[in-house]
């Protein structure tokens, strides 16, 4: 006869009630739920209690748009989402209401447990947030971004020897510039290589486990949030956080006894630690915002970059107005610098469409209604506590504001004095109160490797091996996947050139 011990009976016993509390709470949120909804103007969308996009959604969503209109909910069990898909809706709900978007869902897999509650990205809207943001835009805001050109204009010279050494390996060459600049900036550190540098390595272990987890029920405690405190259950989200912790602590320390030697390289690290107790970071506050700068700057970075040697290869003709604005304007004696980028509109409204055109973060990232948000235009109303995205991909092709969307055409960035326009935005760094802040660092360092590249290189299809310009990962940033490209010097010394800026 089979017998149970103590421990065992006492773990069923526990998972009986762990199992009755949660039918109890689910039944109270329908009750709650459906009584609310009953009364609300909600936005149309599947009557399925619980609906979900599959692969590719932010495809799948621009089609639902066709059937429900531009802005459409649906439930995924008790959980409320409103996707916007309209450049016009975007602007109406995501930028006027930013305030009641500014926070959240609560990632708990991600950001209580993964994150310890500290990433950026993911803390909601409160006074960490406030703290955290204050320290990031000190460093980041437009004028305190001027500081990061040099390192940026370096690395974009890198990026020109290593496709003149090795065009094979573009899209690695896109990520080491991003690696070494992103590296650079936060603590001081060069990064040689992509695939080699050990602490390069190990926080791309940490960035994949966080896309693992990061989609809203991807894992079980953010479905069944009272799971929480079955240990288990969280035991390996506890592991990854300690280990993530543990290198961006021990990459905050190396700076910081150079701090202490007085031997330190200006960087984001350094800043933080000569004003920690301004900003009122404890010490894995700080280490966390260091450290997760990479993961937020280092990947979208090299994708806009890879998307703009994408849309080169595959738009000859758009390719070809660039560069004649590069000749006249920088010659081909001399490398484009940051000092001419007002001359150059049509190199920005290159990686502005480009922007558009494949956004790097196409379904957008998830705000939480903090009260109840009426839609004026439709008189729809979005609950307080709905997850509302706002759709990149069919913000960015709608047609009622981008003619011909799959087109790539530069010039609709352009006014008809060729000056860029400021009345639309391709919304790549997303909306309102939750907008990246590292936003100018980041259109810096796309405008300067956009200008080298094109003045450097014709950049071509090769005919045997055409592009698709849609094979790129299903993830939050999107990561093109690999194609060939054929990088032609344009004039002959380049390298000559290159390395004497260099030097």
């Amino acid at each position: 006869m089979l017998t149970m011990t103590g421990s065992a009976l006492l773990a069923f016993q526990i998972i009986g009630i762990v199992l009755i509390c949660l039918l109890m709470l689910l039944v109270v949120r329908r009750i709650d739920d459906s009584q609310r909804y009953r009364v609300s103007a909600l936005p149309p969308g599947p009557e399925a209690q619980w609906f979900h996009p599959g692969p590719k959604a932010p495809l799948k969503y621009a089609q639902m748009a066709e059937a429900y209109g531009p802005v459409f909910s649906y439930r995924q069990g008790n959980r409320l989402i409103v996707i916007i898909n309209g450049y016009k809706e975007v602007v109406d709900i995501m930028q006027k209401h930013n305030a009641e978007l500014a926070s959240r869902p609560d990632f708990i897999a991600a950001g209580e447990f993964l994150s310890g509650g500290m990433r950026t990205l993911l803390v909601n809207n409160g006074e960490r947030l406030r703290r955290l943001r204050r320290a990031l835009h000190s460093q980041l805001q437009p004028t305190a971004a001027v500081q990061h050109k040099p390192i940026q204009y370096s690395c974009g010279l890198d990026l020109i020897i290593d496709l003149l050494q090795d065009p094979e390996n573009h899209i690695n060459h896109a990520k080491r510039f991003a690696a070494s600049l992103i590296m650079t900036m936060t603590y001081g550190k060069n990064t040689p290589t992509y695939y080699t540098d050990p602490e390069v390595l190990e926080i791309n272990v940490h960035t994949t486990r966080l896309g693992k987890v990061v989609p809203a029920g991807q894992h079980v405690v953010d479905n069944y949030p009272i799971l929480r405190h079955v240990p288990f259950v969280v035991s390996t989200l506890r592991k990854w956080h300690k280990e993530e912790l543990g290198l961006f602590s021990s990459m905050v320390n190396v700076v910081r006894t150079q701090v202490e030697a007085n031997r330190a390289q200006p960087s984001f690290t350094t800043y933080l630690l000569e004003h920690q107790a301004e900003y009122g970071l404890s010490d894995d506050e700080l280490a966390y915002l260091a450290g997760s700068m990479f993961g937020a700057g280092s990947d979208s970075t090299a994708t806009a970059i890879t998307f703009v040697i994408m849309a080169a290869a595959t738009n000859p003709h758009a390719q070809a107005e660039i560069q004649a604005q590069l000749d006249l304007v920088v010659g081909r004696d001399r490398v484009p610098t940051f000092d001419d980028e007002k001359a150059l509109p049509l190199v920005v409204a290159f990686y502005l469409e480009s922007f558009r055109w494949r956004p790097i973060s196409w379904g957008g990232f998830a705000h939480r209604a903090t009260s109840d948000i009426i839609w004026a235009s439709n008189g729809y109303v979005i609950p307080e506590g709905t997850t509302v995205y706002g759709n990149h991909w069919a913000v960015g092709h709608d047609s009622s504001v981008f003619s011909e969307p799959e087109e790539f055409k530069p010039s609709r960035w352009l006014d008809d004095t060729g000056r860029l326009r400021e009345d639309i935005s391709p919304f790549t760094y997303g909306f309102g109160r939750r907008v990246c802040i590292g936003q100018h660092v980041a259109n810096n360092s796309v405008f300067i490797s956009t200008a080298l590249l094109l003045w450097a290189f014709n950049i071509r299809e090769d005919p045997v091996a055409p592009i698709d310009t849609m094979n790129f990962t299903d993830s939050g940033t999107v990561r093109p996947l690999p194609f060939k490209a054929i990088f032609s010097p344009r004039l002959d010394k380049l390298e000559e050139i290159v390395e004497a800026c260099r030097a």
